[in-house]
């Protein structure tokens, strides 16, 4: 399948060459058939110039009656180079002599030669020249032949040899077949040199129509297409230079005008995302220390927070211990204790008492949630963990008349964790829900594998009050506590909140009011548990009594931390 180029250049060459021949040939074809039609003119002219001569030269020797001469005048005429043969028969088609012997006797009448004459019931007697004149082809080549009429003239039918009436117009006619080898030679040659002219000017307009369409179109072309791919590469220095007075030296311009108010337009963005940069590096700068003061701030308000609280919880049993022991100066005597006052000093002294070990309880609950120790990481299992620490707080449980139930799942694999904040935690979670119920409440602890089996889920649920929805966002902050006054300082949920976190862990909550509380801490086992190796100076719940915390103390202190970033519920509305 012939294809076009794909070029607008080569395209236009070939469709002004293709033209261009087109015209040459169509009038090569043209002139050579107008110069064939003047050579045979020329030769039918010449046919009849002939047919005339002869008719001339034999005029005398058919007006004496002399056939023999006559004949022979023809016949010495018929022998010239170019002349085929040379007949004459009378009106009825018989051929009275011929120069050619074999030639048949009589003519048909009907055959192209006649027919012009004798198409009507009238003869036609008067006949132009070129409709007597016939081509037609034989064995050797093309013949014209001429027919010329032999009139009826008033010198011959007056005549007294052999006079014919004088309504007879013709006597005979006169045919001569003219050889057409040497016209025909010349039209080959007229052909010939035609056709190779034509095809030397189309190539020569070829050419020429390649040069002046590549220098005016062509390179034109090349250089916008340079021009544009340059501006798509982001080259915009490069100038597009078209040379060329028409069309596409106008759009050469107007590529070029393009190309720089682009690059001024690339410039202008450039500056701009400059200064943009130092405002955000300067703006960056301006917050960056704004964010320290802000966090120096929050550090003096977190600080002044802890102090606040600190202090008011430690400022009340001071108070009392300083009111009770004004009291019992006022009771000693200098001869000792009146005896009726006896059991009032004794009650002063065990609220003296009462007070000093609570302030020592807020003093263990502060540095429990201060120290940042990590956790020492040994294999432990979970459920013997709870087995180990439930018995430890049961009998403050039966004091209040809770009820413990236990769910330890069967199959739990061991996890690396530190057991002594593993255990706090425990307490924590069960001593608050424990405060959370009234009296004859339950509280549930679960355990159990993960569905992926990549973690150990430990639930603590209450039947208690839940949590109200103002509370649920601030259950794990420190200091943040609903218990009565006295009852606590808020520290314990968020011991329990830095511990799970140290441990690459999770703990959410789940309450509604007036239906309970569940809380659901999430240990992940590791990739390598099986391969752990026991941390040294890992602390053995098996071997010593229970960590501290906020419902502990004179115990071991653990990690804990304030969580900015969870929400969610309390211990019955109680932390």
């Amino acid at each position: 399948m012939f294809l076009l180029p794909r070029g607008l250049t080569w395209r236009l060459i070939l469709a002004l060459t293709f033209l261009v021949a087109l015209v040459e040939v169509v009038f090569t074809y043209l002139n050579v058939r107008s110069q064939e039609r003047q050579l045979l003119a020329e030769m039918i002219t010449g046919a009849d110039q002939l047919s005339r001569s002869i008719t001339s030269a034999t005029w005398q020797t058919m007006m004496a009656d002399q056939p023999e001469a006559t004949y022979r005048i023809i016949e010495t005429i018929g022998e010239k180079q170019g002349i085929e043969s040379i007949r004459i028969f009378n009106k009825e088609g018989r051929v009275t002599y011929s120069t050619d012997p074999h030639a048949p006797r009589q003519v048909d009448k009907r055959a192209e030669a006649c027919f012009l004459c004798h198409a009507r019931e009238e003869p036609l007697v008067r006949i132009d020249v070129p409709s007597r004149a016939r081509i037609y082809g034989g064995p050797h080549g093309r013949r014209l032949a001429m027919v010329t009429p032999i009139y009826n003239e008033p010198s011959c039918s007056n005549a007294a040899c052999h006079a014919h009436p004088v309504e007879r117009t013709v006597l005979g006619v006169l045919d001569i077949a003219l050889d057409l080898d040497r016209v025909d030679h010349e039209l080959a040659g007229i052909q010939g040199r035609a056709a190779l002219m034509t095809v030397i000017q189309i190539v020569l307009i070829g050419l020429l129509i390649a040069l002046f369409i590549r220098h005016w179109v062509g390179n034109p072309i090349r250089r916008l297409i340079a021009g544009t791919k340059a501006v798509s590469d982001m080259d915009l220095d490069q100038r597009i230079d078209v040379r060329s007075g028409c069309e596409l030296g106008e759009l050469g311009e107007a590529f070029d005008h393009m190309r720089l108010r682009l690059r001024t337009a690339l410039e202008e963005l450039n500056e701009l995302n400059r200064s943009l940069e130092e405002k955000v590096e300067q703006r960056s700068r301006q917050l960056s220390h704004t964010q320290q003061k802000l966090i120096q701030s929050d550090r003096m308000a977190s600080l002044g927070q802890l102090a606040a609280s600190v202090a008011h919880e430690i400022n009340n049993p001071v108070s009392g211990v300083l009111n009770f022991s004004m009291l019992m100066q006022r009771i000693l005597k200098e001869d000792g204790i009146p005896p009726e006052r006896v059991a009032e000093f004794q009650r002063y002294l065990q609220t003296v008492s009462d007070e000093t070990a609570r302030v020592g309880r807020i003093v263990s609950d502060l540095l429990s949630f201060s120290r940042r120790s990590a956790p020492q990481r040994a294999l432990a299992d979970v459920n013997r963990i709870v087995e180990h620490t439930i018995p430890l707080i049961a009998h403050k449980l039966q004091l209040g008349s809770v009820a413990l139930e236990l769910s330890l799942g069967p199959g739990i694999p061991e996890l690396l964790c530190d057991r002594a904040q593993i255990q706090q935690v425990v307490i924590n979670l069960v001593m608050n829900a424990g405060e959370a119920v009234q009296s004859g409440g339950q509280v549930m602890l679960r355990t159990r594998l993960a569905s992926d089996g990549g973690a150990v889920i430990l639930e603590v649920e209450d039947s208690g009050s839940g949590i109200p929805e103002e509370y649920r966002s601030k259950i794990f902050d420190p200091f943040f506590s609903t218990k009565e006054e006295g009852k606590g300082v808020g520290l314990g949920l968020a011991v329990v909140y830095g511990i799970i976190d140290a441990h690459g862990g999770s703990i959410t909550v789940e309450s509604a009011v007036g239906r309970g509380t569940i809380f659901t801490v999430q240990l992940p086992l590791g990739p390598d548990v099986g391969e752990a190796v026991l941390c040294e100076g890992a602390t053995d719940p098996e071997a010593g009594s229970p960590p501290g915390g906020a419902v502990s103390s004179g115990n071991e202190p653990s990690e804990g931390r304030r969580p900015d970033d969870l929400g969610g519920g309390a211990l019955g509305g109680k932390a």
